[in-house]
């Protein structure tokens, strides 16, 4: 190689292009142009969704809390759980069917009359009064909670069928969990409920359908109703307000007015059931977290409202706020009774320590008669020593 070949560089070859490198110019940044941006492929949006969302259910799920584990647990145990609960059930049952067939096998052995052994119960009779049970409040209730009323909603509709007098009972809200659960868990045995309607909309939808399934065939205007009807009870407002409110109460609306809607804050005491009106129930299951719900709801509709007497016969050891079942039972028991003490004495859980106030008048007047008897008996035994004295005063 030459000194000159040196010099000049490598020698080039024909065919490659000879490149030259940017020359900086009076000390100025050399300036390099940007490759082009790849441009994003029209159409593709789908094939871009689905990548997101691969990458998403890729993402690791949150932990759990000890408390939703604790819940989870409880939940599969039960679950796991169920078929035995229900041979023990059909157990019960069997071992409560041989009981029953003893014990009248040997009233008869005994020689008791067959009609007193097998009694016939009389057939119920249809009343013109409408049961309405308002589970619209779902967003209020816990899952532990829903379930508790899906039991009461059932120990309802069977109190009514079993009841000498049946109402016409309706369910309101019958839609989200709690139709799940009746369809799902439960296996939809309100299918084969008789005498009871079910309602998606609200309770005035509700009762408005209920009044008009009563106007077409209302049932058996019994004693207890016809005497409502000619007596036309009044409806005064209580001097004591239960749950005041700031604003004052609208007039009720003409238009709902067979509507009632029981709750234990309204400022009206119920006194009578009246044929061919509607009387709504709370299903709600908050253990009370909501206080005044019921009645706010039903005042803004402008329905009238009415708490049952629990205070005028009952003296209770806790509070006058009862299961949804128990309210029912116990409309019941009025059209059978045509009396508020009985018919809380037969369906009031004694756990809540209720007792009539006419038998607590009659224990403490009672009380008083022998606390006078007492006082107007001589005391025997303080008379002892002052005979004593006469005795020695004498013999000395």
């Amino acid at each position: 190689m030459s000194a000159e070949q040196s010099a000049e560089g490598p020698p080039q070859h024909a065919d490659t292009p000879h490149v030259v490198p940017p020359v900086a110019i009076d000390n100025q940044p050399i300036e390099e142009k940007d490759e082009p941006q790849k441009q994003p492929a029209v159409g593709n949006d789908e094939t871009q969704n689905q990548a997101a969302a691969a990458e998403t259910s890729a993402a690791p799920a949150p932990p759990m809390s000890k408390n939703a584990l604790k819940r989870l647990r409880k939940q599969q145990e039960w679950e796991e759980g169920k078929e035995d609960r229900r041979k023990r059930r059909k157990e019960k049952r069997h071992e409560r069917k041989c009981r029953l067939r003893e014990e009248r096998e040997e009233l008869l052995a005994q020689g008791v009359d067959r009609s007193l052994v097998f009694p016939k119960k009389p057939p119920a009779t249809p009343v013109p009064v409408a049961l309405i049970i308002d589970c619209d409040f779902e967003p209020y209730m816990t899952d532990k909670e829903r379930i508790s009323l899906s039991s009461q909603v059932t120990r309802s509709y069977s109190d009514n069928r079993a009841a000498r007098y049946r109402s016409r009972l309706w369910v309101a809200g019958w839609r989200g969990k709690l139709l799940e659960r009746f369809e799902g868990t439960l296996a939809g045995t309100h299918k084969n409920w008789r005498g009871v309607g079910f309602h998606e909309g609200d309770f005035v939808e509700c009762a408005l359908r209920a009044a008009e399934k009563m106007r077409k065939d209302g049932g058996e205007m019994i004693p207890a109703l016809q005497r409502s009807l000619d007596q036309q009870p009044a409806w005064v407002r209580d001097e004591k307000d239960p749950f005041p409110l700031p604003d004052p109460e609208p007039e009720p609306s003409e238009e709902y007015r067979d509507i009632i809607y029981l709750t234990s804050d309204s400022p009206y005491t119920l006194s009578r059931l009246e044929p061919n009106k509607c009387y709504v129930i709370g299903g709600l299951v908050d253990k009370n977290r909501e206080k005044g719900l019921c009645y706010r709801r039903a005042r803004e509709r402008g329905i009238r409202t009415a708490r049952l007497p629990i205070g005028q016969f009952m003296v209770m050891q806790s509070r006058q706020v009862l299961a949804t079942n128990h309210v029912v039972e116990i409309m019941l028991k009025w059209l059978e009774y045509e009396d508020w003490g009985e018919a809380f004495t037969a369906v009031i859980p004694k756990r809540k320590g209720g007792v009539l106030k006419s038998a607590v008048q009659s224990e403490a007047s009672v009380a008083e008669d022998e606390a006078e008897v007492a006082e107007e008996t001589p005391d025997e035994t303080a008379s002892v020593p002052v005979q004593e004295e006469q005795l020695k005063a004498q013999g000395s």
